[in-house]
Formats: C-alpha cells, structure tokens, sequence
C-alpha cells in the first residue's frame, strides 16, 4: 500500500468499481467535487475510500485530481449540495468548456459564483441551485419525487440511472443526512418505528428475502405509499405485508423495517 493520498472527482459522474478493471462490475459512483482517500495504486486505477460514506472501490486515475490533506478536508468538510435539476451548466474557467452538473453533486466553498478544486478555476454559468437541507419533512417528498421514473441502474445514484440504496441516499444527501451507500447499512442507522401505522414521509422502509437479508429500501410519503427504485423509481402502495406493486398486481417486497432519521 502506497502512503496515504487524497483525490476528488472533477467530472459529472464517475463508476466505481469492485475490481481494477474496466470490465469490473460497477458497485457505486461518485459525483462531481466528492473527497475520497487514495489507499493503494495499480495500473491505472486507484483503490479509494469516500469521504462522504466510507465506500470501498475502484475508479480510473484518469477520471479524478489529486489534492492535498488539507485540501480534502476544506471540500468535504460541510460542501454545498446542488439540488433538484436535472443538470448545471459549469465553466472551467482557463479553457471555457462546460460541466453538466447533477444533482447531489458537492461544491466546495464559493467566492461569488466561483471555486477551486485544486488550482483549476470553475465558474457557475447560473446562479447554482442548492438544495435546502433544512426543514426535511418539508422537502423530503418534492426530492424523491424529483427522480421519479429515473431508471433502476445497479450502483446508480443519478437521475439517469439510480438503485434502490443510491435513490435513498442522494435524496438524503441532498437535505443534509448521510446515508451509508448499501441498503443493509442503511437499516443499521436511524431509530426504528415500531408500527406501519405510525410511520410518515421521510421514513426510510427496509425489505428482506427470505433469508432475512435486507435486500431493498424505499422513501415513506405517508402510512400507506412509498416511493422507490423498482425497474424505475416509482410509488406504490404498501402494507404491513410489504410493497404491493400497481404495475404487477402483487406484494413484490416482505416488510422487515422501518426507520427514522428526523
């Protein structure tokens, strides 16, 4: 293992990797201006560790910058997240070329509408749109409801493909709480309801196979309807059986959880 070293993404949308290989299995992503620690080199791909999640994986060292310690601590250290648009045109201002910007994307702080990362100028085209993470139970529904349709993509976290836990976790990143990458981490946080009944929107609802294993995670908009990333990100209803999908007439998903954070 190399000595430690710092990088954050300088592109839109980054996959991360289970193995230092192209044709690896893709398990997450990183967005534009997320801090990671550089734990090991080979080839041409880094082993990193987010800073936002604590996510283990592999991205190419082409598609990231270097940063110093204290560098990675002023940009991960309470960034602005970028909220609900589909995307934010971004200059680079030494060459004129334009980023398109996500939604959840994390920016270091501001000088007007400007930034570094590193010693490379960027400049808001627009004036940026932040997302409020205050007043989650106000918000909490319109963010979910932003990604609807976006369709089901395995380590997804963007409107343009998403996963069940990356769905979850974008939404709360973008009001200020953060969510381990996978759904099963997930259901190690938060405090538990003890009833379906007593749930309400912004309660995070976990589902299990039949191994007991949590498997799936979806937003509460009430007692009675969940929205999550099921083929696409859609609302269904749901009971203390589980999820009963519109689209197949069925329970698709067995309730084992669910829980809170504000």
């Amino acid at each position: 293992m190399t000595d430690s070293q710092f990088g954050v993404c300088h592109l839109s949308l980054v996959p991360v990797r289970a193995e230092s290989s192209d044709k690896s299995e893709i398990t997450s992503y990183v967005l534009f201006g997320d801090c990671f620690e550089v734990l090991e080199r080979a080839g041409n791909w880094a082993l990193i560790l987010t800073a936002f999640d604590k996510y283990a994986g592999w991205i190419d060292i082409k598609q990231y910058i270097n940063i110093s310690a204290e560098q990675y601590e002023t940009y991960s250290e309470r960034p602005r997240i970028l909220g609900c648009a589909v995307y934010q045109p971004l200059m680079k201002v030494a060459t004129g070329e334009l980023l398109y910007l996500l939604a959840g994307s994390s920016i270091p702080p501001l000088n007007e509408n400007s930034f570094y990362l590193n010693t490379e100028e960027y400049r808001f085209v627009t004036l940026p749109l932040f997302a409020v993470k205050d007043h989650f139970a106000e918000h909490v529904a319109s963010y979910a409801r932003f990604f609807l349709q976006a369709p089901y993509l395995w380590g997804g976290k963007s409107l343009f493909g998403i996963d069940c836990s990356g769905f979850t976790q974008m939404v709360f990143k973008m009001l200020g709480i953060t969510l381990k990458r996978d759904a099963w981490q997930q259901a190690e946080q938060g405090k538990a309801v003890n009833f379906l009944q007593e749930s309400k929107a912004g309660d995070l609802a976990f589902f299990d196979n039949d191994e007991g294993r949590i498997i799936h995670v979806g937003i509460m908009l009430g007692e009675n309807e969940i929205i999550h990333a099921s083929g696409h990100v859609k609302i269904d209803s749901i009971d203390d059986q589980g999820i009963y999908s519109s689209d197949l007439q069925r329970h698709t998903h067995k309730l084992r959880i669910i829980k809170r954070f504000m």
